[in-house]
């Protein structure tokens, strides 16, 4: 891409206003915290320490609106502090320059470290620094900066007690997060029915796990319906896929297509109405005609084996998630050739048959992904089994996701902030150029006869970001933002001329709307905050002529500083996606691996590997998307891996990802025969995929020997082909490693002594036959 179409698009994406759903209680909950410190502040103290406690506040609102399943009142004390202890530092520093700017070089530099730990660090920690640059010109003695200090460390606190005496929508954004991922598996069920092999995306998946960490003390309050129903939602999507897909044995058309199609549809009446009573708290109003499309008595003649089971399983599944989520759980009816209470009907692989007789468990967690509803990948002691083949008869009691103390954070926020502390690291890069255009701009600001020079570094900070892309957008909001808010604000100004009181209300005003606004975008924000220190400052005292013209002047400057600094010491993530693609593949190999080994020992208790396997997989893929979503709007070219050459490798290991989660859906008994040549094959596997990944790294293609070899001794010892599903599985993931790489071989091939190119002797890299891929 070039730079200018790079700064054509971050501009558009920085001037642009999403559609979001507003919190209007929030808000009016975080105007009245600041409203109070205001109040309380001129009270006592007058307008100086009124601006600076209400700086404190603010920010503290601020930082409870950052990504949390639940606003953390640690969060609004943390911020107040950390602002009043900069403040007061600064304060006693900023007499004399070198000394200041020195504090600001090391204060600056410890803010960019410490997006290691998270965006909400990062983000607090900036926006403290940005703060301190003008608080610390407000107070007149160093008993006042105390006092300013103290009164910001009483907005962090008022805001706190805000949160914990007025919570709003309590356990909504966990009910939100629960309810998207089965929303997202009610539109993948939809999608099944015309796109049998369509992609899914699992990051709402990975979003409800996230939000399923909670405290102890939480865990004690949690809704019921929170409890199990994320676990199952895990299940029930490769069971999704496993009945869609034809290459499990539905063909692509005919009797049996028509009747998964009419299952897939039901299946997503159903997740929807989960999803909905979970969002609202409401119990299930399960839709009769979807309950009875699973209860027709001919789908037993018309679906067989893999089908059959499939189709099962998902009943179970879609009973414990209508259970879970408040309803009233129907009872299956027998089918033909089905028995009443075949649930969990969880048969090995090479099982193609139906179901046979056996009594229902009551383990809703009965070996699909195999973990109880609640557990993440940590074994849970089960009873012994009453028959071969049962994973467990008795619900193992639920492992909740524990989510850390904001005491416990701290020692991990240093330890991410160590990792980062070396020369290649994109965030090292960041802390060093963000520490280097703050003392820039402060020193140019204090040069230029404009007075308020700190306007310039403030600006630098806050917009500044380690990826190019924010850095950019957020350059353009802030200074299209400050203009709308500074003339708007003016306006107000000159035509009101409103004393302190009346200045006070239309900060506290800005600072709502802002809060309102704040997941809209950069641009409607920064109008907003540019609004609210022209009130602020005008209460504290100064004159709008003494503000307006050099606040734009020196947001301009600090804007093009930053934008500048990126320029000149970048960290382009564009040469760092061979690593990405490398993790990936390095995370999706193990997954693989595992699966296949739950088939080599069913009597092996596999299930946490799977998951836990799984869960990694799940992060790499995320990762990598991220690295791609960057390198997209970044003005540079390709190293090594072109945009054709990513987009292939990326189709190719998601595939890797679907074709193990096929052979997932019908992880093996306990009881069921074992596939010994399973066992070499997902270890050579597992040592190929790690070698490969090393390949990539160091820019060379990944060969395949070890998995083609294990692949053909298989075919060798089982001539027969008993466990012909596990077997052909097998064949598709060696077709998808051989996709890669392909995909990865970037070189010209030569030509025939006709001028054409030769065929790969693979065939073709994606063929459109979903039972060939």
């Amino acid at each position: 891409m070039s730079w200018r179409r790079a700064l054509k698009d971050t501009a558009r994406s920085g001037i642009a206003v999403e559609r979001k759903r507003l919190e209007p209680l929030i808000a009016v909950r975080g105007a009245a915290g600041l409203a109070i410190v205001i109040a309380l502040s001129l009270w006592l103290f007058g307008p100086a320490a009124a601006a600076s406690s209400a700086f404190g506040a603010f920010q503290a609102a601020i930082a409870t609106f950052q990504r949390s399943w639940r606003p953390r009142p640690e969060l609004a004390i943390a911020s107040g502090t950390s602002l009043a202890v900069s403040t007061f530092l600064g304060y006693l520093t900023i007499s004399k320059e070198p000394l200041f700017l020195a504090l600001l070089v090391v204060w600056t530099f410890a803010a960019g470290m410490s997006w290691a730990a998270g965006p909400t660090i990062g983000l607090i920690a900036s926006s403290n620094v940005a703060i301190m640059l003008v608080t610390v010109t407000l107070p007149t003695s160093v008993a006042q900066a105390a006092g300013h200090a103290a009164m910001m460390i009483v907005g962090g606190l008022v805001q706190a007690a805000l949160i914990v005496l007025f919570p709003v929508r309590r356990w909504g954004a966990h009910r939100d997060a629960l309810a998207d991922a089965l929303a997202a598996e009610a539109d993948y069920a939809r999608r099944l029915r015309h796109d049998p092999v369509a992609s899914f995306d699992p990051q709402p998946l990975m979003e409800a796990r996230n939000a399923a960490a909670v405290t102890p003390r939480q865990a004690r309050r949690r809704p019921a319906e929170l409890h199990g129903a994320r676990g199952i939602a895990e299940r029930i999507r490769p069971v999704l896929a496993s009945l869609a897909d034809p290459a499990m044995g539905v063909p692509a058309e005919g009797p049996a297509r028509d009747r998964v199609r009419e299952l897939l549809a039901s299946a997503a009446a159903l997740l929807d109405a989960a999803a909905h009573a979970i969002r609202h708290g409401e119990p299930v109003s399960a839709p009769p005609a979807a309950l009875a499309t699973f209860r027709t008595p001919d789908t037993g003649s018309i679906l067989t084996g893999a089908p059959y089971r499939a189709m099962t399983r998902l009943n179970t599944l879609l009973q414990d998630v209508v259970e879970t989520a408040g309803g009233t759980p129907q009872q299956d009816t027998p089918q033909k050739g089905a028995p009443s209470g075949a649930r969990g009907t969880a048969h090995s692989a090479e099982n193609d048959g139906r179901s046979t007789p056996r009594p229902a468990p009551t383990d809703p967690g009965a070996r699909g992904t195999a973990h109880s509803a609640e557990n993440d990948g940590r074994s849970t002691p089960r009873p012994a089994p009453t028959h071969p083949g049962a994973r467990g008869t008795a619900r193992p009691a639920p492992t909740t996701r524990t989510r850390p103390t904001f005491s416990a954070l701290i020692p991990k926020a240093l330890k991410a902030m160590r990792g980062e502390l070396h020369r290649g690291s994109p965030i090292t890069r960041h802390a060093t150029r963000v520490s280097a255009v703050a003392a820039t701009g402060y020193i140019l600001g204090t040069w230029l006869p404009l007075g308020h020079g700190y306007w310039a570094p403030l600006t630098s900070v806050m917009v500044m970001r380690p990826d190019f892309s924010q850095t950019y957008s957020r350059a353009v909001a802030r200074l299209a933002g400050t203009v709308i808010g500074v003339a708007v604000a003016t306006g107000v100004v000159q035509a009101a001329t409103p004393g302190t009181l009346q200045s006070g209300t239309l900060a506290v005003a800005s600072a709502a709307l802002m809060y309102l606004l704040m997941r809209t975008g950069q641009f409607a924000t920064q109008a907003c905050i540019a609004a609210y220190v022209v009130f602020l400052l005008g209460m504290g005292g100064e004159e709008w002529t003494q503000t307006v013209p050099e606040r734009v002047l020196l947001t301009l400057m600090g804007g093009f500083l930053a934008m500048l600094a990126y320029a000149v010491y970048p960290a382009w993530e564009t040469p760092r996606l061979r690593t990405r693609l490398a993790d990936w593949l390095a995370a999706q190999g193990p997954y693989v691996a595992a699966v296949f080994g739950s088939y080599a020992d069913p009597s092996a208790s596999n299930a946490p590997d799977v998951r836990e396997a799984l869960l990694t997989a799940r992060a790499a893929r995320a990762a990598w998307h991220a690295a791609v979503a960057r390198a997209t709007a970044e003005p540079v070219r390709h190293r090594g891996l072109s945009r054709t050459a990513a987009d292939d490798a990326e189709d190719a290991l998601a595939q890797l990802g679907r074709v193990a989660m096929l052979l997932e859906a019908h992880l093996p008994e306990r009881g069921a025969t074992p596939v010994p040549p399973a066992a070499r094959f997902a270890d050579a596997l597992r040592e190929s995929t790690h070698k490969g990944a090393k390949a990539i790294r160091e820019r060379r293609v990944p060969t395949w020997d070890a998995v083609r070899e294990a692949l053909d001794a298989w075919e060798t010892e089982n001539p027969e082909n008993a466990d012909k599903v596990v077997r052909n599985t097998a064949t598709l993931v060696l077709d998808t490693l051989t996709e890669l790489s392909e995909a990865l071989d970037t070189a010209v091939p030569p030509m025939t002594l006709d001028g054409t190119a030769p065929e790969k002797p693979n065939g073709p890299r994606n063929p459109k036959d979903s039972a060939t891929r």
